[in-house]
């Protein structure tokens, strides 16, 4: 993806979750991260706060559903308690933390694209 075009539509999702939000800050790629692993986990409890290990547990989520299509996780299924647990199929070959973001915001860019075309969105939700 040109560059041009990569921050173009970076943006793009940016917004679309800053609106969705109803925030006034456009998220960085941790908060979408976050989110994506909310949506992926497929509850959400307005009454409780995520634990900051279950954060970056959400996170975890994340990149694996982002990855996988590549090849780096296979799914394995949910524990007990509903959460999605993949088995690591190949090691994330990229160096350096820009090359990673990067992908990792092509990659976001395609999962929002394709919520879009599969239900007009991203079932977003208000709170943290």
């Amino acid at each position: 993806m040109d560059e041009w075009k990569l921050d173009f539509e970076w943006l793009r999702v940016r917004h679309i979750v800053k609106d969705s939000m109803d925030k006034k800050d456009l998220p960085d790629l941790q908060s979408i991260l976050y989110l994506i692993g909310i949506q992926e986990l497929g509850r959400w409890d307005s009454e409780k706060s995520f634990s900051k290990e279950e954060k970056q547990d959400l996170m975890h989520v994340a990149v694996c559903t982002l990855l996988e299509e590549d090849g780096y996780f296979n799914f394995e299924g949910r524990d007990q308690d509903g959460w999605p647990h993949w088995k690591e199929d190949k090691r994330f070959d990229l160096k350096g933390i820009d090359e990673q973001e990067e992908y990792l915001k092509i990659k976001v860019i395609k999962y929002f694209d394709a919520l879009e075309q599969l239900n007009g969105g991203f079932a977003a939700h208000e709170g943290e």
